[in-house]
């Protein structure tokens, strides 16, 4: 039986309609070229991650629905866990067993944007950090686009450090979707295990430098 791509709940409705007001009335929220992001179809949203309101921002961003990734403990917080099931997130078990994974990849397949964290926490200092391992797996076992999201304010407006959101301007910008088709070719092919850990490793480290070097604003 073939899968249908995720449909939006009345929850995932509401609440959308809800944060994006609230999101622009105390954060001046500002998103550019969202445009970026394929209206259907199988993508990966790659995202910076430094604030307890990241996913929001990110789902907030787009029309067409976002399907996330969440840590499995986070569903065992009553409200919280209630919520991100009736947004059809996704636990991913985060000790190295992989469970989610298979979730993740039949999501993509089945023509869903799915968004994920490279650096797999929260920034504690803003900056951001190195890619957790298996990054570079799930973006060279996948055959879709990639599409590098860079928040801004996020961490002035709500880090881990904040008892409750600032108000200090947040921008979300998306960039040019990354296909990776050369890696993934090669990793395909390749039997030598070195040369397909460096390839994870390189296709990690360019998804990380385009989130890194997006900028504040519209592309001029």
């Amino acid at each position: 039986m073939a899968l249908e791509p995720t449909r939006k709940t009345f929850s995932y409705r509401f609440f959308i309609i809800f944060f994006r007001v609230l999101f622009k009335i105390w954060f001046r929220w500002r998103v550019h070229h969202a445009d970026r992001v394929p209206g259907e179809g199988g993508v990966i949203l790659a995202s910076n991650h430094a604030s307890y309101l990241d996913p929001v921002f990110n789902c907030c961003a787009l029309d067409r629905m976002l399907v996330a990734l969440a840590r499995e403990s986070s569903f065992d917080m009553f409200l919280v866990g209630r919520l991100l099931v009736s947004w059809n997130v996704i636990p991913l078990d985060q000790s190295g067993t992989g469970r989610g994974l298979k979730t993740f990849f039949d999501r993509v397949r089945a023509g869903d944007a799915v968004l994920m964290y490279p650096e797999g926490q929260r920034s504690t200092t803003g900056q951001i950090q190195a890619p957790m391992p298996g990054v570079g797996l799930v973006i060279l076992k996948s055959t879709s686009p990639v599409v590098p999201v860079r928040l801004f304010g996020a961490f002035e407006a709500y880090s881990r450090h904040h008892l409750i959101p600032r108000p200090f301007q947040v921008q979300i910008k998306f960039g040019e979707p990354l296909d990776f088709a050369q890696l993934r070719a090669e990793a395909k092919q390749t039997k030598d295990k070195e040369r397909l850990k460096a390839l994870y490793q390189q296709a990690a480290t360019d998804l990380l430098h385009a989130i890194a070097t997006l900028e504040p604003g519209p592309d001029k």
